[in-house]
């Protein structure tokens, strides 16, 4: 199960009209510790952003599952309850669970989690969908990072 962090990063990016302007962006990192979330959220951030920044926060997350559309371009914030029984009192309890769904809109955000629920034997029922400011979303790629750490191995 993936921990998610969100890593915010300040930095001055260049606006369409020329001019520069301070920005503070979040992002999700899948990391173990918060050590790891800001080394992986700085290597991920490296390519993309000229001068210098810094990381302003770095915070766990509630997030249980994210479903990832690679047409989408906005990450969506989808709070929803699942229904079970309580054995011994036989009342229904509900537990509030979080997922992140990239689409492209509020439409998709809905068609793209009930996909991704699809199958689900549990009942649950949608609280709230609320788009995110979250720029881009960096999962483990356990293969890149298998491969490094043979390359450190052998040498």
């Amino acid at each position: 199960m993936a921990l998610w962090f969100e890593c915010k990063i300040r930095y001055d990016r260049m606006q369409e009209n020329g001019s520069v302007k301070k920005v503070n962006e979040p992002y999700l990192v899948d990391a173990l510790t918060f050590t790891e979330a800001e080394s992986r959220i700085i290597e991920e951030m490296k390519p993309f952003i000229s001068g210098d920044f810094s990381i302003s926060a770095v915070k766990k997350t509630k997030i249980s599952e994210i479903f990832f559309d690679e047409s989408g371009d906005k990450y969506y914030m989808v709070k929803y309850n699942m229904i079970t029984l309580d054995e011994k009192s036989g009342q229904e309890k509900k537990v509030a669970i979080f997922t992140l769904v990239q689409a492209a809109d509020f439409d998709d955000a809905l068609a793209n989690f009930r996909s991704g629920m699809n199958g689900t034997l549990a009942d649950f029922e949608i609280v709230s969908i609320t788009e995110t400011m979250i720029m881009d979303v960096f999962p483990l790629d356990l293969e890149m990072k298998s491969a490094t750490s043979k390359e450190n191995t052998v040498s």
